[in-house]
């Protein structure tokens, strides 16, 4: 990862039934993780305000993660994420998950776009969100 860029950082514990038969963690606990962050990024760009104020929001369109290494209990999971693109209603989250011993061992897309529920349309991202994801690019 850049270390111009400004990301977020977010830290969950591994928990024991998070794992599977192979005795590592499950790979659709890597997508909750994925998950977790998106939320935070929501939360902290004023995403998730507007749309309790508005019924206007973010919705994911598109989550994707590369496996690159095994996360195994007990540890923790550090995701680490950015803004990777901004455009007119879509924008995009790039992730990267480490384990304890900072490896890396996976790494995450996700694509949302802002958006009216209460029309059932995309809108343009307003001027004072893009500036605040602006931070995080």
């Amino acid at each position: 990862m850049d270390s111009k860029i400004k990301s977020l950082e977010l830290v969950l514990r591994i928990d024991w039934s998070e794992m599977d038969t192979y005795q590592h963690v499950n790979n659709i606990n890597f997508m909750k993780y994925m998950q977790s962050a998106r939320v935070q990024f929501w939360e902290v760009s004023g995403l998730a305000t507007m749309h309790a104020n508005t019924n206007k929001g973010p919705m994911l369109v598109s989550s994707k993660c590369d496996f690159k290494h095994p996360l195994f209990y007990p540890g923790n999971v550090l995701i680490k994420s950015s803004v990777e693109f901004i455009k007119n209603s879509s924008f995009g989250l790039h992730h990267y998950l480490y384990n304890d011993n900072e490896v890396l061992c996976a790494e995450g897309h996700d694509v949302a776009v802002c958006f009216d529920f209460n029309d059932n349309k995309t809108f343009p991202i307003p001027e004072v969100l893009r500036k605040t994801m602006l931070h995080y690019k």
